[in-house]
């Protein structure tokens, strides 16, 4: 049985152990909780390849002792070339183009390869942004860790190589037949068979990339710039466009990650944080806000926790979150008046008012019908705090598993294929553009309680995230239960799991029986999983600090994950 790891001084938690134990030891050097993050998300991009990479991108939540809570959008936009006529000439597109052009390939982006890989990588960004924030918020006596420091753990495993998790054998064997004929996949990430045929490779094989540490070293020692501005982007950049990506090096040369205003929702007793569009964070918000107004109106009660009553409750509230979000969130620069209005715009939902009326149309004893087309991806949650009391909620992506499947052969970088959240088709909500950002289904949680508990929070699982969130938060704010059994506890998902077009409510084997039976009594539609610990209903993690210094952390038995304490 796991147990809630406790402590007094710094946490870290992440779904590998590598990632967490790298960041217990940037505190133990005397980092911060964002230095020890970025050492996190460098070594988890090279010990969980299947999940994240640097060729992705990332969001952060950063909460400093006496600052207000401040987000990170480090989320790459669509190339310069990437537009809808790009596509078309390769045979992409809808039906109804209007260069009345034959479709040849399909109505789509395609899911693998070069053309899959369109929007820049932002989550060195997005490190290069938090750093600069802690370089702005520390104590001026205090220099800080350099790159080299922050980086040497990953690029330790990426040259000795790591063991490579039971996932990523599993998720190689999957998409084995896609991945294999996708440029530099094979090379980097299987092996062979005696007759010369690629294979996955086994649980415990030593993956070593040395290309890609020595892309980590380039960075340690020209800074992370070098990624988007420097002698790396240029080789990228031309590897890319050789590849076919719509990529080029000015795509490059032009990101920068954004600080912006995260949104929030005022609960009964704390204020809980999250990102605004291009992320579904406002849904994660939604339905944390909804599932208060409905424990007041219906009387939850605290011994509820796991309960019909309980699920009920946040399966219906996702579904309110979720028709909100979909007929809103897109690229920030789509929203009405700009990046500013738009997250005012985001935050209207979470008003008081607005959550009354939504908790209103939600029925306690019957389930709102739901066919529903779900998005896909997976993704890393991770989250450190320090003996100073800064905290962090980060998460890091390639989208789907090993994204694109191209790995660049100078860098050893693996793109992301984000990009496939765009429509082909005109004048959608999410319509491909130069320029724009896809959706995320990323979206990391912070919440600060009224007696001065701070909690970070959050789980990979595409569709999943906000459910699994509201699950965990429920379970520890409402429920009482610890941060480990909230997390261990058997959880659902509503919607279509991957390869599966059902948008059942899933429910690990452990809630079968009664729980079962009673959620079918209110009409939902319930798929019971084989699994007991299923690895569908994502890696959720959560470090929690006291204001006497006591830290938790817990991690998730579905993963390979760790909780590491100094």
């Amino acid at each position: 049985m796991m147990h809630t790891r406790r402590g007094f001084g710094g946490a870290c938690a992440a779904p590998h152990h590598l990632a967490a134990e790298a960041g217990r030891d940037i505190l133990r050097d005397g980092g911060n909780a964002i230095e020890a993050m970025v050492a996190m998300a460098a070594t988890i991009a090279v010990v969980y390849p299947h999940m994240n990479g640097i060729g992705g991108d990332g969001f952060w939540l950063i909460k400093r002792p006496g600052l207000a809570p401040i987000a990170i959008d480090a989320c790459g936009p669509a190339a310069a070339l990437a537009s809808r006529e790009f596509y078309a000439a390769q045979g992409y597109g809808v039906a109804d183009d209007e260069t009345g052009a034959p479709l040849v390939n399909g109505d789509s982006i395609p899911t693998r390869g070069p053309l899959s890989a369109l929007t820049v990588a932002g989550t060195i960004g997005g490190w290069q942004e938090a750093l600069a924030f802690s370089a702005d918020t520390s104590d001026a006596e205090r220099a800080p860790l350099p790159l080299a420091t922050l980086l040497r753990q990953a690029i330790r495993h990426a040259n000795d190589g790591v063991a490579v998790s039971a996932s990523q054998q599993a998720l190689s064997e999957k998409h084995l037949a896609v991945l294999s004929r996708q440029p530099g996949f094979a090379q980097r990430y299987l092996g062979q068979s005696e007759s010369g045929e690629p294979m996955a490779l086994e649980e415990g094989a030593r993956l070593r990339q040395p290309a890609l540490a020595m892309t980590l070293a380039r960075l340690a020692d020209a800074g992370l710039d070098d990624f988007y501005r420097g002698e790396l982007a240029a080789h990228m950049a031309q590897e890319l466009q050789s590849a076919g990506s719509p990529l080029r090096l000015e795509d490059l040369n032009g990101y920068r990650a954004q600080r912006v205003t995260p949104l929030k929702v005022r609960l009964r007793d704390s204020e809980v944080y999250n990102l605004p569009a291009p992320t579904q964070g406002l849904a994660t918000l939604m339905i944390l806000g909804l599932y208060d107004e409905l424990s007041a109106r219906h009387g939850i009660s605290e011994a509820e926790g796991n309960t019909p009553r309980h699920l009920h409750a946040l399966i219906e509230a996702t579904k309110r979150a979720f028709l909100v979000r979909d007929s809103l969130i897109t690229s920030p620069d789509c929203l009405e008046g700009g990046l500013e209005s738009g997250i005012a715009t985001q935050q209207a939902h979470l008003s008081q008012d607005a959550l009354t009326q939504q908790a209103a149309m939600i029925d306690m004893q019957a389930a709102l019908e739901w066919p529903y087309e779900p998005a896909e991806g997976d993704t890393i949650w991770m989250g450190a705090t320090d003996s100073e009391g800064t905290t962090v909620s980060f998460i890091q992506s390639v989208y789907w598993e090993f994204g694109s499947g191209m790995v660049l052969p100078s860098s050893g970088v693996m793109w992301q294929n984000r990009g496939l959240a765009f429509d082909l088709a005109p004048d959608r909500l999410r319509s491909l553009a130069p320029g724009r950002k896809p959706f995320h289904t990323l979206n990391p949680s912070l919440a600060c309680f009224d007696d001065g508990r701070v909690m970070a929070f959050g789980t990979m699982g595409g569709e999943g995230q906000p459910q699994t969130q509201a699950a965990v938060f429920t379970r520890i704010a409402r429920h009482g239960m610890s941060l480990q059994a909230a997390i261990s506890a058997p959880r659902w998902l509503l919607g279509r799991t991957w390869g599966d077009v059902s948008t059942s409510l899933k429910l690990e084997s452990r809630l079968e029986g009664d729980m079962a039976e009673a959620l079918r009594e209110l009409g939902h539609e319930v798929e019971v999983l084989e699994d007991a610990y299923s690895d569908t209903l994502g890696h959720a993690g959560a470090v929690m600090r006291h204001p006497d210094g006591q830290v938790e952390a817990a991690h998730d038995p579905r993963s390979d994950g760790g909780a590491a304490l100094t």
